[in-house]
């Protein structure tokens, strides 16, 4: 059995893995260093949420080790909430309460409550800490939650969707906080999110999830600096090698349009061998690729499927 006692580690999930009638999640290994971010990406119904719910011991996982700050759950998950900020677009607070009797209730039961963080971050939200929670909008009361939650200085902070329905003005103050969060060096963070925009300004990680699977997990940079998009030029009787690393191929006409999840600069070179000439070689956004790797993810379990029937 794999040993998880490692404190290097925020999260340590080992061989998840969680089935319900309808739904499974299977064989999670993930893996989140102190001080880093990883962005959780992953369409409606992959296993976001049932992962999260797991970290949070919120339900035990049916096999598998998971440790959280070096807590195992859901065993020890009194002792590792102390240290866990939890955030959701979807957060209750009290309606008729302001958001001062929010802030000294939390006071009350974290030693940890920085009292001069949260009147700072009070400013940079553009709250009003006498305002009652019914009278904010959605935007404020996602920032009244985050505020809560980061001036508790918890070691790890698991957000769950939290920009969902912010205008860009608020997204970017909420991104701009997380960030600095980071500087202290000891702090983590999973972000869960559909915008693959936030995931890649904010994260040192991507994990993708799909159908209960880990279908990619990288650091950002060099995941982004293996994908390309490749147009070539060809002639009818051009022929294509099957290449390693290749998630696409569409041909129409003299065109071609390759997409490749192990870019190299020996490809020019062996599609020139091949008679074609290269038009461009470009980047793609985390978006592009996220529904790359969904696809030809979906496209490699409906050939095995089909092949074992």
């Amino acid at each position: 059995m794999t040993d998880l006692s490692s404190n290097n580690y925020a999260i340590e999930m080992n061989n998840v893995s969680k089935s319900y009638p309808l739904f499974e999640l299977s064989n999670i290994n993930l893996k989140l260093e102190t001080g880093n971010i990883m962005g959780f990406i992953g369409p409606n119904g992959a296993g976001k949420s049932t992962t999260i719910r797991i970290l949070m011991g919120l339900i035990q996982q049916d096999q598998g080790q998971v440790r959280v700050l070096g807590h195992q759950m859901p065993d020890q998950q009194v002792a590792a909430k102390w240290d866990i900020g939890y955030a959701s677009e979807d957060m209750r607070l009290y309606s008729k309460a302001t958001i001062a009797w929010h802030m000294d209730y939390m006071k009350s039961i974290y030693s940890s409550w920085d009292s001069g963080y949260a009147k700072t971050l009070l400013k940079r939200f553009d709250l009003l800490d006498n305002h009652q929670i019914k009278g904010l909008s959605h935007g404020q009361r996602v920032k009244a939650a985050l505020l809560l939650m980061l001036a508790r200085r918890p070691k790890l902070l698991i957000l769950d969707e939290p920009t969902t329905g912010l205008d860009p003005v608020a997204r970017h103050e909420i991104l701009n906080e997380l960030m600095d969060v980071l500087l202290e060096g000891d702090r983590s963070i999973l972000f869960s999110s559909h915008n693959t925009q936030d995931i890649e300004q904010l994260s040192d990680l991507i994990t993708f999830i799909d159908k209960g699977k880990i279908i990619a997990s990288q650091d950002k940079e060099s995941y982004l600096e293996s994908w390309r998009r490749i147009r070539l030029t060809i002639n009818d009787d051009t022929k294509l090698p099957p290449l390693k690393g290749i998630v696409e191929q569409r041909r129409s006409g003299h065109q071609a349009i390759i997409t490749t999840k192990l870019f190299n600069d020996e490809l020019a070179d062996i599609y020139k061998g091949c008679g074609a000439s290269i038009t461009s070689v470009e980047n793609m956004t985390l978006e592009e690729i996220f529904v790359s790797e969904v696809q030809s993810s979906r496209l490699l379990e409906s050939q095995t499927t089909g092949g074992l029937k």
